[in-house]
């Protein structure tokens, strides 16, 4: 039907035209942004309704009409805008950093607790192991680092001549999320992977403070890892378990499919590895502007090694980032 054959709604249709242009130009607007306010949202809703009603009238009284063809292209585009799904913006990071990553770290307690006893016991059979029989220095020691400790010099301070600081600290920052994803990855083999990553390097860290031990130069290894060594040690740690957990949802599904499972845990566990990574850039800016540098105490080393792995540890418990007023529940 025609708008000649139907003043009435002829006249409804240009009453409204101008209400509708504006609208589309409403609804080309919307959909190019990335970012709306409460006030543009409920705006955008509001206009919704009223192209859905208007389209429903003018389908009725003018269907097959280029009104109606009109009202349904602007409808469907502004309902694209209204039906796309949340962009992860400001207060979505806030509740992970708030409440996932301490969420994730508490899912996984437990295992990390059991990978930290391993790698304190490793550390100490490596210890026996190199006191015991120094020959097996060479199979964790490159000859340079064997022969620099035999003369008295370790390898830790000379690494500032590899470049400055900053170029320094992304090296370190690169190899030790390198060394953590190893660690996560190895983790989802039904848990081995990680007793053998956890459990190898423990003997290193043993292995090689006996050997400095026995030069003379033990005080020095533990002096240059005391201000980087306990966070990066406790983000393995970390990240052993998590993958850990992984592996056993391969294993014990429960009423999940595998697959399903599988999807799940990492959906849970992913805060956690951005979280290690972030502690693991700390680190490496500690280790390549505090940790080489001779001149600093071991007192101030130790106050930072502290005090980071404290601000640690208070944000995997959320403590860090604990609400300070009411809740609200809807």
């Amino acid at each position: 039907m025609g708008l000649s054959n139907d003043p009435e709604a002829a006249v409804w249709v240009r009453r409204h035209a101008a209400q509708w242009q504006q609208l589309a130009a409403e609804t080309a607007a919307s959909a190019r942004r990335t970012h709306l306010s409460v006030e543009q949202a409920l705006q955008t809703l509001g206009a919704y309704r009223t192209l859905s009603r208007h389209l429903a009238t003018v389908r009725s009284q003018l269907p097959g009409s280029l009104p109606a063809a009109a009202l349904e292209r602007t409808c469907a585009q502004l309902h694209t805008v209204v039906n796309r799904p949340a962009r992860f913006g400001r207060a979505e990071w806030v509740r992970m950093v708030r409440e996932d990553v301490p969420a994730a770290a508490a899912a996984v307690r437990v295992t990390t607790l059991w990978l930290a006893a391993l790698l304190a016991v490793s550390t100490c059979a490596g210890w026996w192991l190199i006191s015991r029989y120094p020959e097996l220095v060479s199979l964790i020691a490159s000859p340079q680092m064997i022969d620099g400790v035999e003369h008295g010099h370790l390898w830790t301070y000379q690494i500032l001549t590899l470049g400055p600081p900053a170029l320094l600290s992304a090296r370190i920052f690169s190899n030790n999320v390198m060394v953590t994803l190893g660690a996560f990855c190895f983790g989802t083999l039904f848990g081995l992977g990680a007793f053998y990553m956890i459990a190898f390097n423990g003997l290193m860290l043993g292995g090689l403070l006996a050997f400095t031990h026995q030069h003379g130069l033990g005080l020095g290894l533990l002096k240059f890892t005391l201000a980087h060594g306990p966070v990066e040690l406790s983000v393995m740690c970390l990240a052993a378990a998590a993958g850990t957990a992984l592996g056993e949802a391969l294993i014990r599904p429960a009423e999940f499919t595998r697959h399903e499972a599988l999807r799940r845990r990492a959906a849970q566990l992913g805060p956690l590895l951005l979280a290690c990574a972030l502690l693991l850039l700390g680190s490496g800016l500690i280790e390549g502007f505090v940790s080489p540098r001779p001149q600093i105490s071991i007192l101030a080393r130790l106050a930072i090694g502290l005090g980071y792995w404290t601000l640690m540890l208070l944000w995997l418990s959320g403590r860090l980032f604990r609400r300070t007023g009411p809740r609200v529940t809807s």
